[in-house]
């Protein structure tokens, strides 16, 4: 995508607890000259677009409305948060099949007034939504972008900060795979300014379980999580737009990574003005690679399940 003198705009499709946070924290950061909010309940829109103008005068100049599909023709970056809603004790995947339906509708309506834009999706089970979306889209995949486990990694580095007393900023880890039950820790990268990191067994496995289990039990204390993952998001918009080639853990469709093709999964990615620009590789362990080709082919099997 060419860099233009044009007023930068993003459309947030699904304006519940994720959507809203997510175009909050935008507005916040004023991240884009032209905010749209989309839900199909269109009171809930426009009572969000009206909450927000309200504050402007305490921020800069972004414009904030309600909109519909019709908006998306100018949009940069079109993020996806609609989507049923996690309920206590389901896994992501168990939302597969309701929210398929939900994409479909989406992603025709999208389609018919963008072509050129980049969409991020945030829905869970997110890798699947996300080759959902490049499968009807027939976009470049570099222009779909899942939320994959930025938001895990993020979590990961959040706890490890806080056994070791260090600022997380500084503590490098990463969560791949699967935003979901089949992620994997990469321990044998994880390091704090390349020194390593020496835990026992069972205080990596207490971590890694932490991580793995955080949205759960935000779910159960107070039914949603949005917080973390609409800062997630902002931070994937931040460097698409300042086209900063950022690496990232978003999802993304790999082709022969440790020996993983045709699925989207959560690793570090160059994000730029492009979207997606390259795959960066990895040196983890066989261990690692075992976990990683068992969480592609996981999804692998459900997608394969699903028509498409």
């Amino acid at each position: 995508m060419p860099l233009t003198n044009k007023k930068s705009r993003i459309v947030v499709i699904g304006v519940g607890a994720v959507g809203s946070t997510t175009a909050y924290t935008l507005l916040l950061r004023e991240r884009m000259d032209e905010l749209v909010l989309i839900d199909a309940n269109q009171g809930k829109a426009i009572g969000d677009a009206l909450d927000m103008n309200h504050g402007l005068p305490f921020l800069g100049q972004s414009k904030v409305w309600a909109g519909t599909y019709e908006d998306c023709k100018d949009a940069d970056i079109i993020i996806i948060t609609a989507g049923a809603s996690q309920r206590e004790g389901e896994s992501r995947i168990d939302l597969l099949k309701r929210n398929v339906a939900v994409f479909e509708s989406i992603t025709t309506e999208v389609l018919k007034y963008n072509t050129d834009g980049i969409l991020i999706i945030a829905s869970n089970p997110v890798d699947i939504m996300s080759y959902f979306t490049w499968k009807k889209s027939g976009w470049p995949v570099n222009r779909i972008i899942g939320s994959g486990t930025l938001l895990d990694s993020a979590r990961f580095r959040y706890l490890i900060g806080e056994k070791l007393n260090i600022d997380s900023r500084s503590v490098h880890a990463h969560i791949i795979g699967e935003h979901g039950d089949s992620e994997l820790p990469l321990w044998s990268l994880t390091n704090v300014a390349g020194s390593g990191i020496n835990f026992t067994d069972d205080e990596k496995e207490s971590l890694f379980s932490d991580t793995k289990n955080a949205a759960y039990q935000i779910i159960k204390s107070k039914g949603a999580t949005f917080y973390g993952i609409a800062l997630a998001l902002d931070r994937i918009c931040t460097a698409i737009l300042h086209n900063e080639a950022a690496v990232l853990n978003v999802s993304t469709l790999l082709n022969d990574y440790h020996g993983v093709s045709d699925v989207f999964l959560g690793v570090p990615c160059v994000v730029d003005r492009n979207g997606v620009r390259e795959v960066l590789p990895l040196d983890i362990n066989e261990l690692e690679k075992k976990q990683l080709n068992q969480s592609a082919q996981k999804l692998k099997d459900i997608i394969s399940s699903v028509a498409m």
